[in-house]
């Protein structure tokens, strides 16, 4: 609604004003100079109700989602239960990443790719079923209007690729030629001004994944890679201990979790015993009551 209301409406009235339609019609009084000025005064009215219209659809088709909308059609994607370990850390990342997805600087690359892919595989790191996982993955990112599948390609992609690294090639990708290289250098000169990028706190674990699989986990490589992409070193120093810290906290969930189910397993054991013990003992007064019975 307010896309339209925005709409310069006023204006496109005031095109078919009746001093416009005079000054459009031949002063005449025969029939021909009648008709004529039916048709170019519907011609001009068509023209534009057209222009209108395309105006409003397109400035519709501009408005993104909102975070409610995005968060229905995960839900709606995937009906199953999610553990509460889970969902809570996964409804947290979908409402920062529809945020992140929907600025207008938004463009999707590679490196958030991977970084994205890395928290999750960490987040869901023991879950009961991986094909429920797999198919959370497909819900979550189907949510956000982009590819899991090109997410997963990317993402293995440039693992493959870190793995044939050293810190010294990894931050002299700018010299050399290849695909990742090229992904990369294109990173660099959007970060660099020319194009749409935005920063996320993905995009800094994308970056330290790299790092990881490389081997070469020194601050100052790192300093070096944000160097050479225009990042700013700060920025990633700072999600990256949000993300050490949010590993720490899922581990001791999971570490808390694990006890419970532990506790109340053996709980059910002992109560199954307790009760095959009451039942032996039941059947054993019943069996001697009957045989002094029949003595």
């Amino acid at each position: 609604m307010a896309a339209i209301a925005s709409l310069p409406f006023a204006a496109g009235v005031r095109h078919v004003s009746s001093s416009e339609r005079r000054s459009t019609v031949p002063v005449s009084s025969s029939v021909g100079s009648s008709n004529s000025a039916k048709i170019v005064c519907g011609v001009r009215c068509n023209r534009i109700s057209s222009r209108l219209v395309v105006r409003c659809v397109a400035a519709q088709s501009d408005v993104p989602p909102t975070v409610s909308e995005t968060k229905y059609n995960f839900l709606k994607a995937y009906k199953k239960p999610i553990p509460s370990i889970y969902n809570t850390v996964l409804q947290e990342l979908l409402v920062q990443q529809h945020l992140m997805r929907y600025k207008r600087t938004y463009q999707y690359d590679p490196v958030f790719a991977l970084g994205f892919v890395t928290v999750y595989e960490q987040l869901m790191e023991g879950y009961p079923s991986n094909e429920d996982k797999d198919q959370i993955f497909r819900s979550y990112i189907n949510a956000l209007n982009e590819d899991p599948d090109q997410y997963r390609a990317d993402a293995k992609k440039l693992e493959e690729w870190a793995r044939t690294q050293n810190g010294s090639s990894l931050v002299e990708f700018s010299t050399k030629e290849g695909e990742v290289e090229g992904l990369l250098k294109d990173i660099s000169e959007r970060a660099g001004g020319k194009g749409n990028f935005s920063y996320s706190r993905f995009f800094a674990v994308g970056l330290f994944r790299l790092l990881e699989l490389a081997n070469a986990p020194e601050p100052s490589v790192l300093e070096k890679l944000c160097t050479t992409l225009n990042i700013n070193k700060r920025s990633v120093d700072r999600d990256l201990d949000v993300y050490r810290n949010l590993l720490t906290k899922l581990v001791q969930a999971k570490e808390l979790l694990k006890e419970y189910v532990d506790r109340e397993k053996k709980k059910r054991e002992e109560r199954v015993e307790s009760q095959s013990q009451k039942a032996n003992e039941t059947i054993t007064k019943c069996t001697g009551d009957i045989h002094l019975t029949m003595l």
